[in-house]
């Protein structure tokens, strides 16, 4: 489990490594990704209720053709 004490030194590792200049364009480039990301999987998930949508149109739609015909028999 990740508790403060984990955080702080994680923190004071990027200080070490990437310095204290650089992480800011690093949190941002973080940042910039994520949302990115974010709205690509979006996206996706939208046209994937859209697309699961407009099948269950079409289903809908052939029961009530099959119905009709089976009444006129």
């Amino acid at each position: 489990m990740v508790g403060p004490a984990s955080i702080a030194v994680i923190g004071v590792v990027a200080v070490i490594i990437f310095g204290p200049k650089k992480l800011p364009e690093l949190g941002r480039a973080m940042g910039s990704t994520l949302r990115e990301f974010k709205s690509a999987t979006k996206g996706l998930t939208d046209e994937d209720f859209d697309s699961t949508k407009s099948k269950t149109a079409e289903k809908a739609e052939s029961v009530e053709k099959t119905e009709k015909v089976e009444e006129t028999k």
